[in-house]
């Protein structure tokens, strides 16, 4: 036999050979199926819209590194700015690609409030991981509306009664003009008066504004206990500034729109004693929580998850568990997500209620050395550091 003949009959095995394994291989690939997700990613408050970025891509990792998932899944990001004209033109895009089967969406509430309609309209399910206004989900009907994380009520209840418990009784309140600023106001008011606290004035204030010395002239005057601050990051790292400039001796409480690693890097040492509240355990409370933070640090993620990167995470899993189950069907999807009850979370047990809203409880934080910390494991406390505002009325 000829070299060249062996040549030819060994080429025409393995050709052979190809052509019997190619089915077998060909089984083996996974349809992939496209997920949004949208945030701030650039701006003001993009340290939580990157965090909740970063953990759903986590969440995306985790599952296509699953031999056991059916499919494999993609991430398609979109930056929000924390604007709503511009959360409008993403959730239309988003919503308008057929490839993708559902959307994990929005820290601000301003934005997520006024891409409902868009989402509906266009049939895209979509679960809400950061933004507390209630009417994002109880202001509408939409089956195609969920959201994981709590809602400004919860906060504000938790709010008026915790600083009246530990002593404040004279408030002042600033809130920003969005839809967001206008709501906190609205339910801290409603719970602060039958705690027993009295409104000493209320400033509204622009959500771009620079220069807070008017009203902070006027309410270094009036000498409340308490400032409170209903609004974002930003703002809120410009009014803790110049309340310091100013020599404004009052103790500042931000809604969890503030409680974000930006507020402290953008205040520094005048972060110390800030309280917030969140819908939200410490991550470190929760049974997976060390197995978050480790999985995330190993990813190689430089940012901080922030307080609602794990909600983006929860988001992503019950995207893809539905997914899992009924396939990339947005219909499908839709309407499994709606059933949700008992499902097992990186932020505990989701139960949505007839508006497909999660319950869940708020807690207390403070600003301890440089950190945002449970307010029962923090020295305020244990007694061991005074909050501002306090000493002269006890």
């Amino acid at each position: 036999m000829t070299t060249r003949r062996c040549s030819l009959i060994i080429l025409s095995g393995l050709a052979a050979s190809a052509l019997i394994a190619a089915p077998a291989t060909q089984s083996l690939a996974k349809d992939t199926v496209k997920i949004a997700f949208i945030g701030p990613l650039t701006g003001g408050n993009a340290a939580p819209g990157v965090g909740g970025r970063n953990s759903a891509l986590l969440a995306v990792q985790q599952r296509n590194a699953d031999p056991n998932a059916k499919y494999s899944y993609d991430l398609v990001t979109y930056d929000d700015e924390c604007k709503p004209n511009i959360g409008v033109q993403v959730a239309t895009k988003a919503a308008s690609d057929r490839a993708i089967v559902a959307g994990v969406t929005h820290y601000c509430s301003a934005v997520a409030v006024v891409t409902v309609d868009t989402y509906a309209k266009l049939g895209l399910p979509v679960v809400v991981w950061g933004a507390v206004l209630p009417e994002i989900t109880y202001g509408n009907d939409f089956k195609e509306i969920h959201r994981v994380n709590g809602t400004m009520i919860n906060e504000n209840k938790l709010a008026a009664s915790f600083l009246t418990k530990l002593g404040y009784k004279r408030f002042v309140v600033m809130h920003d003009t969005t839809d967001y600023g206008k709501g906190q106001n609205k339910y801290f008011v409603e719970y602060l008066k039958p705690a027993g606290g009295e409104i000493l004035a209320t400033f509204p204030v622009g959500a771009d504004q620079q220069d807070f010395t008017a009203e902070l002239t006027k309410i270094k005057e009036l000498k409340p206990q308490l400032i409170y601050f209903g609004g974002l990051t930003p703002i809120g790292v410009r009014i803790r500034t110049q309340m310091d400039k100013l020599g404004v001796e009052a103790q500042l409480m931000g809604v969890s729109g503030i409680l974000t690693a930006g507020y402290i890097e953008g205040t520094g040492p005048l972060a110390e004693g800030t309280i917030s509240f969140h819908n939200g355990a410490p991550i470190d409370k929760y049974a997976q929580g060390k197995a978050f933070l480790d999985a995330y640090a190993k990813a190689g993620f430089r940012e901080d998850p922030d307080a609602y990167g794990p909600f983006a995470y929860t988001a992503a899993n019950l995207i893809m568990d539905a997914i899992e189950k009924v396939g990339p069907d947005r219909r499908k999807v839709r309407d499994t997500l709606n059933q949700t009850k008992g499902y097992k979370a990186l932020v505990g047990e989701i139960n949505f209620d007839d508006h497909r809203q999660n319950i869940i409880d708020p807690y207390a934080y403070v600003v301890q050395d440089g950190k945002w910390t449970y307010w029962p494991d923090s020295v305020y406390a244990a007694g061991k550091r005074s909050l501002v505002g306090l000493t002269a009325t006890r």
